[in-house]
């Protein structure tokens, strides 16, 4: 039997109108975590924040500086999709916060979307790939 992989959570949604809400993408990520023998054991949310800095967006922040300073319980970050980790608008500023937790050796996990969108979720997928 392998081991529970201890896993973060990352949400963000930038207002009340979007398809999908915070709770939504836990929920999602949660699917997700469960099927791969993850679990989830802490989440940073950024609700009602813009993905265009880290400006303001606390959580984000805190989840970087808990990798940074060794504080992180964890051995990978789940993100709904790439557009939730931010929209940047120099892309090489996402890739810095992603090498800041490679370097830590904690992965950045993007969520398919073959995965997420199926209704039955019952098919076995290969191992998560990050955006290395």
């Amino acid at each position: 039997m392998r081991p529970v992989i201890r896993a973060a959570e990352y949400v963000r949604m930038s207002t009340e109108h979007q398809k999908y809400s915070t709770e939504n993408q836990g929920e999602a990520i949660r699917a997700y975590a469960t099927t791969h023998g993850m679990k989830i054991v802490r989440t940073y949310a950024d609700a009602g924040k813009s993905g265009l800095s880290i400006k303001g967006r606390d959580a984000l922040q805190r989840l970087i500086q808990d990798v940074e300073t060794g504080a992180a319980d964890f051995e990978v970050i789940l993100v709904y999709d790439i557009s939730r980790w931010g929209r940047f608008q120099d892309a090489d500023e996402s890739a810095y916060y992603e090498y800041i937790c490679r370097r830590a050796n904690i992965q950045v996990q993007y969520c398919p979307v073959w995965f997420l969108c199926s209704s039955r979720m019952t098919a076995a997928p290969s191992p998560p790939s990050s955006r290395a």
